[in-house]
């Protein structure tokens, strides 16, 4: 009877004794050996596939073993992004659905036709009964060509948010003369300019209005704003002055014995300190415009402060810095 280490085992060919690759050949009965007989080329090919597909220990299968875990481990980890990819696509649509399911309800399901007429049916009635603001378009002068495409800028954003509110304004642009530098970039910056629901006029406010209605609103006033009087006009400097010349528009109002006041800024709010120790109460058009709107609607100024003054100007209210 053979022993286990004598046992042959013939597979594909190779004579495999013991663990050892042997080249196939004739087997000597009952010996455990076996004799070579065939061509060497040929059965040294036989030898090195089975060294090759027989994985025991040898140096070859190490670097198989070794590479066929490096693709299983990519191939899972890639499945892992796939799927990760595929939530996040998975939720992303289902947060859509969900706000354009809110704005439909909010909309009331209206279409386009029928929001464009309310908006502008909301913005007329505003002419009659809300306050009016004017922005004071007489010291374009004053400007360069850069600070005029701004100033156009904010028109265009103050009007956009004019549009959105709950209780709009009505807005009037006065000292706008056709064929100004203002006027050209306002048309040529702003699409649609000409059907803005709005007035525009060559004429100054003090013509328009009564001087006692009149509020002019600097960031240079002593007088903080306390509340707004539907029945009062209010007036912005459109003025954008990089070089900062100070209390320009505040002498304008004087000349005319105007009330004005400024935005309760310090009132509400606090410094904050910054890397680059920058405070300024100084606003764009449309920022202020933000700040009256909001307090128009919430009747409460740090909401409306929150809502207008940007970070960039170093204030913060009082609450948010304790």
């Amino acid at each position: 009877m053979q022993s286990m280490t004598q046992r042959r085992v013939i597979l594909w060919g190779e004579q495999i004794d013991n663990g050892n690759v042997r080249l196939p050949g004739r087997m000597m009965e009952g010996t455990g050996k076996a004799s070579v007989k065939a061509s060497g080329s040929c059965r040294l090919t036989q030898a090195v596939t089975a060294q090759r597909t027989f994985l025991w220990g040898t140096r070859s299968g190490t670097r198989y073993v070794q590479y066929k875990r490096n693709v299983l481990r990519k191939q899972r980890h890639w499945e892992k992004i796939v799927t990760a990819k595929k939530k996040k696509r998975k939720q992303e649509k289902e947060r859509r659905k969900a706000k354009h399911a809110e704005d439909k309800g909010a909309a009331h399901q209206h279409s386009k036709r029928v929001l464009k007429a309310i908006t502008k049916e909301r913005l007329l009635a505003a002419k009659e009964a809300a306050p009016w603001l004017c922005v004071d378009l007489s010291m374009t002068s004053h400007m360069t060509k850069k600070e005029i495409s701004r100033l156009a800028a904010q028109i265009r954003r103050l009007y956009g948010s004019n549009k959105k509110a709950g209780k709009p304004f009505w807005i009037c642009l006065t000292g706008f003369v056709a064929g100004s530098p203002i006027s050209e970039e306002c048309f040529r910056m702003n699409d649609g300019f000409s059907n803005y629901l709005m007035d525009t006029t060559p004429e100054s406010y003090l013509d328009l209005f009564p001087l006692e209605t009149i509020v002019y609103l600097t960031p240079d006033s002593e007088n903080a704003l306390q509340d707004i009087d539907p029945h009062r006009v209010y007036v912005l400097g459109g003025l954008v002055d990089e070089s900062i010349q100070k209390k320009l528009t505040l002498q304008k109002a004087q000349e005319h014995s105007l009330q004005t006041a400024r935005l309760p800024i310090a009132e509400y709010m606090v410094k904050n300190a910054n890397v680059k120790n920058y405070h300024s109460e100084t606003l764009a058009i449309n920022q202020v415009f933000d700040v009256l709107s909001t307090y128009y609607e919430t009747q409460s100024w740090p909401e409306a402060l929150k809502a207008g003054v940007p970070p960039g100007k170093g204030y913060v209210l009082q609450e948010t810095a304790l």
